[in-house]
């Protein structure tokens, strides 16, 4: 588990980086219904930051990946502006599929459900 101080930096990545993917015009980021940072990482030497996104709707991963890489630098650069660090992390993309994943077991919940005997009337 992360100390208080590497948390509150967490937080504070995940909070700057949210607006500014907003502010992204590759079109290959801005693929998909709606983009969200999961969570943050960020090492204990303040080195790296691996940054976990959601995505919701189609998507092609590939291409949001080079997206998200080719403005990596603009985002870091932006990120270091706006947070008072001694070092700026370097950002790792990394795609979190806890949402699809969850949504997955819980269409396969209610289609058992569905398909429970007395569940249609017939006892």
């Amino acid at each position: 588990m992360p100390s208080n101080h590497i948390q509150r930096i967490n937080d504070d990545i995940q909070r700057a980086l949210a607006s500014l993917l907003r502010e992204v015009k590759d079109p290959r980021v801005q693929q998909g219904d709606l983009l969200s940072i999961v969570r943050t990482e960020t090492t204990g030497d303040l080195r790296y930051c691996t940054v976990y996104l959601s995505v919701l709707g189609d998507v092609n991963e590939k291409e949001l990946k080079k997206g998200l890489k080719s403005c990596g630098g603009w985002l870091r650069h932006e990120l270091g502006a706006s947070l008072s660090l001694r070092y700026t992390p370097e950002l790792i993309f990394e795609l979190d599929r806890s949402i699809e994943h969850g949504a997955h077991i819980n269409d396969i919940i209610r289609r058992l459900d569905g398909a429970a005997p007395g569940a249609g009337g017939n006892e």
